[in-house]
């Protein structure tokens, strides 16, 4: 069974004229890292956010391992999907970084001792230590978008999509979160990357989904992934 099924499905924003997403038909798996490319307006946020829940279809199906996503809460789906938003500034609540990291956690009932535990890697490896006691909205957009990250990919969460992660990340930090995501990648924690960053898409993706004006145009394997491996 596919982790993510989508059939001919549609989105319409009430204000638009045209078809925000049209006669989607994907099925995505689980352990694999897959790529939405296109130009600004294509759709790429807004297919990421039906896949959630975040926007119901106005049209077709989403299926979540064979479970329609429509009769799902966001809480259950959550619990199995992470999302990162493109503007990181939209899930940045806590009163510092370290509780933002480990909110998830302690929602889920994690004990205090291994969510700090997993803080602290957080913290060390998305190189943020420094910013423990700080307050997210304080930092640069390049830390915030750390902060985000890691405040997703810390609940382990069977699937993960991550909409334009590499904004505001130098080429350094890029490689970092790329060797990051291959990693968990390798051991069943499926992706999906929305992103314009194509050095990024090229070096990590398996699957190459191309959208424009709301519609499928191109659809393919990667076998580069020199770059950044590790």
């Amino acid at each position: 069974m596919h982790f993510l099924t989508l059939t001919q499905v549609n989105f319409h924003y009430p204000k638009l004229s045209r078809m925000a997403l049209e006669n989607i038909n994907l099925e995505i798996e689980q352990k694999s890292i897959t790529a939405i490319i296109g130009p600004n307006g294509s759709g790429k946020t807004t297919l990421g956010k039906v896949m959630i829940g975040i926007l119901q279809a106005t049209g077709g199906k989403v299926l979540l391992q064979g479970e329609p996503v429509s009769e799902m809460s966001l809480a259950q789906i959550g619990r199995r999907i992470g999302y990162v938003f493109q503007n990181p500034d939209l899930q940045l609540f806590c009163a510092t970084v370290a509780e933002e990291i480990g909110f998830g956690l302690v929602n889920q009932g994690w004990e205090p001792a291994r969510v700090k535990e997993k803080v602290d890697f957080c913290l060390e490896f998305f190189q943020l230590a420094e910013y423990r006691h700080v307050f997210p909205l304080l930092l640069s957009q390049g830390e915030k978008q750390r902060v985000a990250i890691a405040s997703v990919l810390v609940a382990e969460n069977e699937f993960v999509i991550l909409d334009e992660p590499t904004i505001g990340l130098d080429a350094y930090r890029k490689k970092i979160l790329a060797g990051y995501l291959r990693k968990i990648a390798s051991i069943g924690r499926g992706m999906v990357l929305i992103s314009h960053d194509m050095g990024f898409v090229e070096h990590l993706a398996d699957r190459v989904i191309q959208l424009e004006k709301g519609r499928i145009v191109g659809d393919s394997e990667r076998k580069g992934r020199n770059g950044y491996d590790t």
